[in-house]
């Protein structure tokens, strides 16, 4: 029970000194010794006006006690937004690494750009919310699929 109480404090004041993140799920399991939390079941992250929904996430911490990934995992759907970027989608399993803004998708990787209106699918994707950079590869059953509108020429 102690041990409970330590890691929800120790969560609770890592999270009090960054941007504003809400966890809810089932059930927690903190790993003190392995510096990480584990969310079972319906657990939903939210931050600013980004969100990811999934079965399970683990969320890691360095030596510093500052969240160094989290990684999301079965049936995971995200929104993704900033000032300049918005992004909708789903993969099996997605990591964010938030040191970075970048993400990473994979399995049945599928994310829409709502502002450029644009959607790819592909196996394993990366994106960088800083740069906007997207890495996508595909399988032998499934290529990478790129889709875009073009306005009409008149």
């Amino acid at each position: 029970m102690f041990r409970l109480r330590y890691m929800l404090f120790f969560l609770l004041s890592v999270l009090l000194f960054a941007d504003k993140v809400e966890i809810t799920s089932d059930a927690m399991k903190a790993e003190e010794a392995k510096k990480e939390v584990h969310f079972i079941g319906n657990v939903k992250i939210v931050q600013n006006e980004s969100w990811i929904h999934g079965d399970h996430v683990v969320v890691y911490f360095d030596e510093n006690n500052q969240t160094k990934r989290y990684d999301a995992s079965g049936s995971v759907r995200f929104e993704f937004k900033n000032e300049e970027h918005f992004y909708k989608g789903s993969a099996d399993r997605v990591t964010y690494e938030p040191l970075e803004s970048k993400y990473i998708l994979r399995g049945k990787a599928a994310i829409d750009d709502v502002i450029n209106k644009r959607h790819i699918n592909g196996e394993h994707i990366e994106l960088d919310l800083v740069s906007g950079l997207a890495n996508v590869a595909g399988s032998k059953k499934e290529p990478v699929k790129f889709i875009f509108e073009t306005e009409e020429i008149k």
